[in-house]
């Protein structure tokens, strides 16, 4: 079971497990213990690094493919970032041993791998860097890490201060994990020249064709000070010998034995030797990172160890919400005002890290960027435009570079990608107002075409993409990718694609009657309600919306089932895609809401899968609870929630959104094991199954569940949205909110907001006068407006 908070287990029991600080821009934790798992992440335009609190790390960088210069002890297989990632003891990490030279006492930070706990422990997260802060038996210790603006490239400092009152004989040794380079060749040496540890390998490759790229690859790793260690050791083992790192052998001799590693596993072991009056403090910066050649190498640590400049501020910190707030609820304006559009930003700035994001991930991600960067939306409208098949499909895979591939997922036919296209363009028009996007022409390989010509081909694509019901076909998989055996044959169809298909049509066609293209707003409104009237004929089961019709014509997702009896996502589209009726809407929220709510979110489906199910597909064969099998998958979770605020149920989906966020109190924080400063993948499901991991977090903070979150706040929660006319004001707040401020950017000027609750009704003020309707039409870029919203009382 998980800790329980005031438990032996929790390294400081008088002080809080998780606080925050500088209005939530901060957070720490007390412990290394009692959520092992919790990290932060940063990044950069090259760079993706997470740390826990307990000092392991994963960190990928672009050549242009994504590798490490810091791996695990052997070759490990190159596949996808895995869930829930466990922590073995040779993964990688970034630790510091701390010697008394007398006493021979020794300990390291953060925690691993000696484990011996520190009179006090402080774990930082910040947007811009990764800190800890350690006192143990006289010193003070502050360890931290940020990335270098441009460079693939950490940035480590390390300061021990004696805070006892006699002198101190301390050796520190700052041991970074470099692990199994290549087959091929590899080796380590110490070069004083550069003050580093340098790893050299040549690239693992077996076929003569793939020589060419990796032949100019960043396969050296090097770890850098910015002064001259008194010794150094790299060959693993020999760091080790029989204590392996929680008591390597190499510590027990006054000095580091300096080897070379010759084809074996290199490691960065440096030992600094500081002699510390009572108070003194010794500063050590290190740079770690990949390289070519030693040119390359020189020139690293000249920019940043050996110049003024060298604590330069990360690119993370250009990133910053364009949507402020202060509410009641302090937990939601911490995580809106700092975590989130952080994470939004993430995604859209480096697409997952990847070089083919999948097309209804790269689409969707960039709906985030709306609200912070809108240009980066029309550049990725644009750039999967550019690809477009000439029937009007998408690619599974958006090619970011002309030497990348689609890789993985991206080989497998889904038949999805192209409704995220009308979702993500009609979003980015009524943002922006910006019409004349719609008319810029698209070059392809297979001809020119409009913005707006190419949408409606994906419409049209989709329409053609029916069977003789007139629901669309799933082929190996829609939106969930592991239903790959649903339609494989070619028959078997998708509830939630039909669905999602109406809801774009509708989208798109309300913009077209908008511009003046009735007759194509007819046409679609008719397609509309052909294919939703065959949702509810053949669809509709009692109380529910199946999922599917298999190859074999067997309908699931309903009570009939044994298992899998009802699926989150068809509910929720139903209600996005107003294919409900008012009794069946009724029905379908108080099924979610008894079958698949829980206290951390409604599971994706239920009860999960414990066998498989040959005319679904690998979705069954996941874990009951783990992923798409059950689990509280938050990016389906979202779609629930920006439902419930399109029919009004603004109560329950507040509540709904609130399950999203870590931290709910102590106990919440524990179960799940992670900290508020990303949503992540899935938590646990399989409640009834599995109570005692449910919950549990993916730690995976790659998700569509970020951008919809954003705009649910944003949109949703406070109403504030984009249209042709203006700003729509409609706010949905929660009816314990008395007052609320917001700031939004819309269009090039900034509106701060004041919500007021009093007994009339709803009336606007913008900057003193009345408005007659809840729509702001005046927005004139660079200008500040004061709006004063009074809303009434009651739910």
């Amino acid at each position: 079971m998980p800790v329980k908070p005031g438990s032996s287990t929790l390294q400081n029991p008088d002080r809080p497990l998780v606080d925050h600080s500088d209005e939530g821009a901060r957070i720490h934790l007390s412990c290394p213990r009692t959520m092992p798992h919790a990290s932060g992440f940063l990044w950069n335009d090259q760079l993706l690094a997470r740390f826990t609190c307990r000092g392991y790390a994963q960190v990928q960088f672009m050549q242009p493919e994504p590798t490490s210069y810091s791996k695990g002890p052997v070759l490990e297989a190159t596949t996808f970032l895995q869930p829930e990632l466990g922590h073995y003891a040779h993964h990688p990490g970034r630790f510091v041993y701390v010697r008394d030279d007398r006493s021979r006492e020794c300990f390291s930070i953060p925690y691993e791998p000696v484990r011996k706990p520190a009179e006090h422990f402080e774990f930082t997260v910040t947007d811009q860097s990764i800190e800890w802060h350690v006192e143990h038996n006289g010193l003070t210790i502050d360890w931290s890490v940020r990335l270098a603006d441009d460079d693939a490239l950490e940035l480590w400092t390390l300061t021990v201060c004696n805070t006892s009152p006699v002198v101190r004989e301390l050796s520190i040794y700052p041991v970074f994990s470099i692990g199994y380079l290549s087959w091929l060749s590899q080796d380590a040496t110490y070069s004083a020249e550069h003050r580093a540890i340098v790893a050299r390998a040549v690239p693992p490759y077996q076929k003569l064709a793939d020589y060419p790229s990796v032949r100019d690859q960043k396969a050296w790793t090097f770890l850098a000070a910015d002064t001259e260690p008194q010794a150094y050791e790299t060959v693993q083992a020999l760091f080790e010998g029989e204590g392996g790192l929680m008591d390597p052998d190499a510590l027990k001799a006054d000095r580091l034995a300096g080897h070379d590693a010759t084809y074996e596993t290199p490691i960065a072991a440096m030992q600094f030797q500081r002699e510390l009056e009572p108070q003194q403090r010794a500063t050590i910066t290190f740079a770690f990172g990949a390289t070519e050649s030693y040119s390359g190498l020189e020139a690293l640590r000249r920019k940043h160890l050996d110049s003024s400049s060298r604590l330069i501020r990360p690119s993370s910190v250009r990133r910053s919400a364009v949507s402020r707030q202060k509410t009641p609820t302090d937990r939601l304006d911490r995580f809106v005002n700092h975590w989130l559009p952080r994470q939004v930003s993430y995604h859209g700035e480096l697409q997952r890290l990847t070089t083919d994001p999948q097309t209804r991930n790269f689409l969707q991600d960039a709906l985030g960027q709306l609200f912070i960067e809108p240009s980066r939306t029309e550049h990725a409208i644009r750039t999967t435009l550019s690809q477009q098949n000439p029937d009007g499909s998408l690619p599974d895979g958006v090619l970011l570079s002309p030497d990348a591939t689609l890789k993985y997922i991206n080989q497998v036919p889904h038949t999805d990608h192209s409704v995220w296209l009308p979702l993500t363009v009609e979003a980015y028009v009524r943002e922006t107002n910006n019409t004349a996007f719609l008319d810029e022409v698209i070059q392809t390989q297979y001809g020119r075409q409009t913005v707006m010509e190419r949408v409606d081909a994906a419409l049209d694509w989709l329409l053609c993409n029916l069977d003789a019901r007139h629901l669309s076909l799933i082929a190996q998989g829609d939106w969930c990718d592991p239903m790959n055996m649903v339609g494989h044959k070619g028959r078997g169809v998708s509830g939630w694609l039909s669905m999602a298909t109406v809801y774009a049509i509708n989208l798109w066609r309300n913009l077209c009657g908008l511009l003046g293209h009735v007759e194509r707003s007819e046409v679609l409104a008719a397609h509309a309600r052909r294919v939703s009237a065959a949702i509810n004929e053949h669809l509709w089961a009692e109380n529910r919306y199946a999922r599917g019709i298999t190859d074999g014509g067997r309908r699931f997702g309903t009570s009939a089932d044994s298992e899998g009896q009802v699926f989150l996502n068809t509910q929720s589209w139903a209600l996005l895609a107003d294919v409900a009726d008012t009794n069946q809407t009724e029905q379908l929220v108080e099924t979610v809401e008894r079958d698949l709510q829980t206290a951390f979110g409604p599971m994706m489906l239920a009860p999960p899968y414990t066998r498989m199910v040959e005319d679904i597909g690998r979705l069954t064969q996941k874990h009951p609870g783990y992923a798409e099998n059950g689990s509280v998958y938050n990016h389906a979770a979202m779609f629930y929630i920006y439902a419930l605020y399109q029919i009004r149920r603004s109560g329950l989906a507040f509540a709904t959104l609130m399950k999203a966020i870590p931290g709910i109190d102590e106990e919440d924080l524990i179960r799940r094991g992670q900290l508020p400063t990303f949503i992540p993948n899935y938590y646990r499901g399989a409640v009834d199954l599995h109570p005692r991991t449910a919950g549990r977090s993916s730690q995976l903070i790659n998700t569509g569940a970020a951008s919809w979150c954003y705009r649910i706040v944003i949109e949703c929660l406070f109403g504030l949205r984009g249209a042709h006319e203006g700003l729509v004001v409609d706010p949905q707040l929660p009816p314990h909110w008395d007052t609320a401020t917001v700031t939004r950017a819309f269009r090039g000027a900034v509106f701060d907001f004041e919500f007021i609750r009093h007994s009339a009704g709803l009336a606007i003020e913008v900057d003193g006068t009345e408005m007659l309707s809840n729509t702001i039409q005046t927005v004139e870029s660079g200008h500040r407006y004061a709006v004063t919203v009074w809303l009434p009382e009651g739910p």
